[in-house]
């Protein structure tokens, strides 16, 4: 592949405005796709005490090139200190769908001047 393909994987609680999040994701073009799964019980090791949430996870597809900027933008969206932002590479995928992605995290282009 000449461009690294990446899933980015991030939870939020159940009570945020998880579509404000997605869609300034992918409006901004750092994400091809977002998908928001449903309600989960999350437990978890917090300052050291075992916590319980309420959480959806959001699964994030883009590019490599766009990390920096996704996990920069994530964390000014983010309501929690620490978020998750765990990256896993796509190994495979069909051109057409790994082009769309590119195409969707890729800058628009300028209109031509007259």
């Amino acid at each position: 592949m000449d461009q690294d393909y990446v899933i980015v994987l991030t939870t939020v609680g159940a009570d945020v405005n998880v579509g404000a999040i997605a869609t300034a994701l992918v409006d901004e073009r750092l994400a091809a796709c977002v998908n928001v799964l449903p309600e989960m019980d999350s437990y978890f090791r917090w300052r050291g005490v075992v916590e319980q949430a309420e959480e959806r996870q959001l699964v994030i597809k883009t590019t490599s090139a766009q990390l920096a900027a996704l996990e920069q933008r994530l964390h000014e969206l983010h309501p929690y200190e620490l978020p998750e932002f765990l990256v896993l590479p796509v190994r495979q995928g069909s051109d057409a769908y790994l082009r769309w992605i590119r195409t969707s995290t890729e800058a628009e282009a300028e209109p031509e001047g007259d």
